[in-house]
C-alpha cells in the first residue's frame, strides 16, 4: 500500500499527469493505467470517466 500521498506527474503526463501520478505511485505501467481508465470510461454506463478526470486534475495537487 502507498505511504505517499497522490501527486499528478510533471514527467509522466498526457493532459495533466493524473494517470501517470497514480501508476507512479502504485509502481505501475502507465499505459496500462491509461488503457484500463479508457476501458472502463467507454463500457461502463455508471462510470463518469471524463468528470472523474477533471475533478481529480483538480482537486489533486502537482508533484514538487
Amino acid at each position: 500500500m502507498p505511504t505517499q500521498p497522490l501527486r499528478r506527474s510533471k514527467t509522466d503526463r498526457k493532459i495533466a499527469g493524473v494517470l501517470g501520478g497514480i501508476a507512479g505511485q502504485h509502481g505501475w505501467k502507465s499505459d496500462t493505467v491509461r488503457l484500463v481508465y479508457v476501458l472502463i470510461s467507454l463500457f461502463s454506463a455508471g462510470f463518469p470517466g471524463l468528470l472523474v478526470y477533471v475533478l481529480l486534475w483538480a482537486v489533486v495537487p502537482e508533484e514538487d
